[in-house]
């Protein structure tokens, strides 16, 4: 497999996100704002990558018979560490993401792409899968965590000193004046009918690309002629 279509298949084609619908519990439970999306997005990416590139290290030494087990036992080696370090660091962050850290061991996007991907190609290949799949799902996160921010309090940013410290505390931007909220955004029901809107949002456009693709074929066609 190219880096070209791991790239297309990480960000859109196979978003964890909009397409395999993998890790909804906390995608669906954080993304209240924009930076506790981004902060879980970071996390999960990291992560990603870290195992991705143990298991293809290790894939030709590992009994096939007990694979799984130490998959996972792989994953939570790197999802104790990074929850460490949000702790140590970002502990404001820390108490807002709660549980959900920890639970990306039981996120089957991770161990799916230990599975499926990295047992089986080399290291270059799986590092990028893993930081496409992240960053994939990171887009995921930062996107709903942004439209149900905007909706549910008028701002973007909102408590961005969590991720960046009190300096930059200019990048919250209120954009609506004296906007009371729309309370539906914030809840749960919200971040269903988010996720609902952006599913639909990547199928219309799928579906735009693909009326149009004919075209661009024979046009290439003709200039050759």
């Amino acid at each position: 497999m190219s880096y070209q279509t791991i790239i297309y298949e990480g960000l859109w084609k196979n978003n964890a996100g909009l397409v395999q619908l993998l890790g909804l519990c906390p995608l669906l439970a954080v993304t209240g704002t924009l930076v506790n999306g981004l902060g879980l997005g970071i996390a999960t990416t990291l992560i990603l990558i870290s195992s991705n590139v143990t298991v293809s290290l290790i894939r030709n030494v590992v009994p096939n018979e007990v694979r799984l087990p130490i998959y996972v036992l792989i994953i939570a080696s790197f999802v104790t560490a990074v929850e460490m370090l949000i702790k140590a660091f970002y502990y404001d962050l820390y108490l807002v993401l709660g549980i959900f850290i920890p639970l990306i061991v039981t996120n089957c996007a991770v161990i799916g792409r230990a599975e499926a991907f990295a047992s089986k190609n080399s290291v270059d290949r799986a590092f990028v899968d893993g930081l496409m799949i992240g960053l994939g799902f990171t887009l995921v996160l930062v996107s709903l965590g942004g439209l149900r921010e905007i909706l549910g309090y008028g701002t973007l940013f909102s408590q961005v000193e969590l991720m960046f410290g009190e300096n930059a505390k200019w990048m919250e931007v209120q954009l609506f004046e004296n906007y009371r909220g729309f309370l539906l955004a914030i809840l749960s029901p919200g971040a269903f009918f988010g996720l609902g809107l952006l599913v639909a949002l990547k199928n219309w456009i799928d579906k735009r690309l693909e009326s149009k693709a004919p075209f661009v074929v024979l046009k290439e066609e003709l200039s050759q002629v």
